[in-house]
């Protein structure tokens, strides 16, 4: 049960392009491109539009207006992308570059009369958050017999981002904070191996990927001001392993199943900016009566992530093919924060190829993603200190939905 090279493209269209995934994962990570046969070149583009809004819980220290309890869209559209370029430089030993933008952000929320994640008296801007990470994978793989390859390799990643917080959500301690994180280079690595029957189209790779830790030197200000609550230094950012599994393999005539499983090690991920964390320990002092100082982080996550995607894909002519797949993401805790308020997703994706040749192909596809429902949290509803969860609760995300659009073009040489 041979397959056209080009069926099998396709089935990663959705599964390494498309992602609308829990806490900042973009990407996905695919490792699909370095298994290509042969030469083989790729670049992908995709689009997200999001909508993302919820209803504010009515009390006064949060809403100014308490007929506006809406807390308008805050799920900015976004792009991101990737490339690939695999070489097979001998019968056992293949080379590949893989380009990425694996982890982002890119929320604002509206101006509101509630004030809640708004600030409509002094600097009139919504609570913001923007991450952009890139990635370089730089991959030696070797086949050390038939059929069985092992690869691995250096992963050098850049990140950068900003942070705005706003409103009442935020008290007035915070309400006017501001954060710049300068871009910051660093080094982590991947290893993996993969098992191939190219009669049948059976395709299994297992990847992992080490954390990359960032030591980035973040400029903290309110209201324009620096703050200075403690001796500066560097802010100690690292972004999460993960594992892959990739699997797919033909099981009619011209018809693939592919499936991938994707864990993220989000739990222990943490932002707790130099100045930002010493206000915060002082704050937890004074409401614990000094029973907590521990402080809260700018963001962090309670649970790992774990993503399933399926799908089938199938080619109707020697130039058409098409895929469908559903997914499914676990999210990382409930409540959230007031910063990324969903809790995992469901999803269900069609994409369409068409080669012109048969050495290259261009693919287009769509995703739909079902948000899961979350309670927006502040920072504080899980620190340790009596009576604190009715007060961290603000808001509750529901019935929110995203769409993604996705062009794939490949090229084997």
């Amino acid at each position: 049960m041979k397959l056209n090279p080009l069926v099998i493209a396709l089935c990663g269209m959705c599964m390494s392009t498309f992602n609308h995934a829990a806490a900042l994962d973009q990407s996905g990570q695919s490792i699909l491109p370095f298994l290509e046969n042969g030469n083989y070149v790729e670049v992908n583009a995709t689009a997200v539009d999001a909508d993302i809004s919820g209803k504010i819980r009515n009390r006064p220290e949060l809403v100014n207006d308490p007929n506006n309890l809406n807390s308008g869209n805050m799920g900015n559209s976004f792009q991101y992308y990737s490339a690939a370029l695999k070489l097979q430089l001998t019968d056992r030993i293949s080379f590949g570059l893989l380009y990425d933008q694996p982890f982002g952000a890119d929320i604002t929320y509206p101006m509101q009369s509630n004030n809640t994640f708004s600030d409509n008296e002094f600097t009139q801007q919504g609570t913001s958050v923007n991450v952009d990470t890139e990635s370089i994978s730089m991959i030696l793989g070797v086949n050390p017999f038939s059929n069985f390859q092992v690869y691995g390799g250096a992963v050098y990643q850049s990140v950068k981002g900003d942070v705005a917080l706003r409103g009442n959500s935020y008290s007035v301690a915070f309400n006017g904070y501001d954060a710049e994180f300068k871009k910051n280079h660093a080094v982590g690595w991947l290893a993996g191996l993969s098992y191939q029957i190219p009669d049948i189209a059976l395709k299994a790779a297992l990847t992992y990927r080490s954390k990359i830790d960032h030591d980035m030197q973040v400029t903290e200000t309110q209201f324009g001001q620096p703050l200075e609550a403690t001796t500066p230094s560097k802010t100690r950012i690292s972004t999460p392993q993960s594992v892959n599994i990739d699997f797919q393999t033909g099981v009619y005539k011209d018809t693939l199943l592919y499936t991938n499983l994707r864990w993220v090690n989000w739990k222990d991920f943490h932002i707790r900016p130099t100045q930002f964390g010493a206000v915060t320990e002082y704050l937890t002092g004074v409401v614990s009566n000094g029973s907590y100082t521990g402080g809260f982080d700018l963001d962090s996550y309670q649970k790992d992530q774990w993503t399933v995607n399926i799908g089938i894909g199938h080619q109707f002519t020697e130039k058409w093919s098409a895929s469908t797949e559903v997914s499914w993401d676990s999210g990382t805790g409930d409540p959230a924060s007031t910063l990324n308020p969903t809790k995992g997703s469901w999803g269900i994706g069609l994409g369409a190829q068409f080669n012109p040749a048969p050495n290259y192909f261009i693919a287009a596809g769509i995703k739909y993603f079902w948000l899961g429902d979350a309670v927006a949290e502040d920072g504080t509803y899980y620190i340790p200190v009596p009576g604190i969860k009715p007060i961290a609760e603000q808001a509750d995300f529901k019935d929110n939905s995203a769409i993604a659009y996705g062009l794939k073009i490949g090229y084997h040489f």
